[in-house]
């Protein structure tokens, strides 16, 4: 365990750096100029230039990069070059939102999926099942934003049981969990369903009911604990998509998570922050499946960690 641990701790330290060059890449090829950006359209030639000597704008992109990459190796994610701030803090400020709604998200994701899943699977051909793939199907098909404003509408607006916007009660996360998770649970659903039809037809099963094992018992006990071991690779990667945030949500319900930090410095070009909510972005999908990883031989021991 430790030794598997440790091996994918550096891998996960040379996909980081990958990831660093390759958005450090692409934010140099970048048309537009931060440091016109920072000293406004009626400054000059002069004051523009002195701004990107200061920024190290004007140095080569392997020497851009590697000073780059070498305070990355210390832990300094950079300065904000419109907010004068450390990245550091600046994402750290909006990590409590994050993960709050990534909490949020995956909790309603995983109640309204997996419960319709297994009622499917369990009601295979029926008028329930199509019901519910159906509504699977809308969940995973409908936008956000649009699922996000009816939520608005119809709880916020018409029936006032949640507030329309902001953060720092339970009421404000009910609305944008719900809008996540209404389209994750469309891909849970349908994943558990398919898993769990496979998992009662296998042998192992069949026997357990001719035991006389009640049904409940040979659901709950033998079939969902081999079902659920492909939703659990699935959560390992929410985690990281949820912890980056979801631009869309943030903005609709004024959520300030890191996706919306994110968007705000995409459109002013703050190339520190670009690359640090990347970074921390592919930090957490990397760790959260190995999260995953480590969580699924606790449930199948027949699964071995290499």
């Amino acid at each position: 365990m430790v030794a598997y641990v440790a091996r994918r701790l550096i891998q996960t330290m040379l996909i980081l750096i990958g990831i660093s060059f390759v958005t450090f890449v692409l934010l140099y090829l970048v048309p537009a100029d931060p440091a016109r950006q920072i000293a406004g359209r009626s400054a000059t030639a002069a004051t523009v230039e002195n701004i990107r000597q200061q920024l190290g704008l004007n140095l080569p992109f392997h020497e851009q990069y590697l000073r780059y990459l070498g305070g990355l190796l210390n832990g300094d994610l950079g300065r904000s070059y419109l907010q004068k701030t450390e990245v550091s803090t600046l994402i750290a400020s909006r990590l409590p939102a994050s993960l709050l709604l990534m909490a949020g998200a995956i909790f309603c994701e995983l109640l309204f999926g997996l419960t319709m899943g297994v009622v499917a699977a369990l009601n295979r051909g029926s008028r329930i099942d199509e019901t519910l793939m159906v509504a699977s199907f809308v969940g995973v098909s409908a936008p956000q934003f649009v699922i996000g404003i009816l939520l608005l509408y119809i709880f916020a607006v018409q029936l006032g049981w949640f507030p329309i916007g902001g953060y720092g009660t339970f009421a404000h996360l009910v609305l944008p969990s719900l809008t996540l998770g209404f389209l994750g649970a469309g891909w849970y659903s349908r994943m558990m369903r398919s898993s769990l039809i496979e998992v009662l037809r296998q042998d192992y099963v069949r026997t357990a009911r001719a035991a006389g094992i009640a049904r409940a018992r040979v659901l709950l006990g033998h079939a969902l604990p081999n079902a659920i071991l492909p939703i659990i690779a699935m959560i390992g990667i929410d985690i990281g998509l949820f912890m980056s945030g979801i631009v869309v949500v943030e903005s609709v319900f004024g959520w300030p998570g890191i996706g919306q930090l994110a968007w705000q410095a995409i459109q002013r070009v703050d190339i520190p922050i670009i690359m640090g909510v990347t970074l921390v972005s592919a930090c957490a999908i990397v760790l959260g499946n190995l999260i995953a990883d480590l969580i699924t031989p606790l449930i199948d021991p027949r699964i071995r960690l290499r």
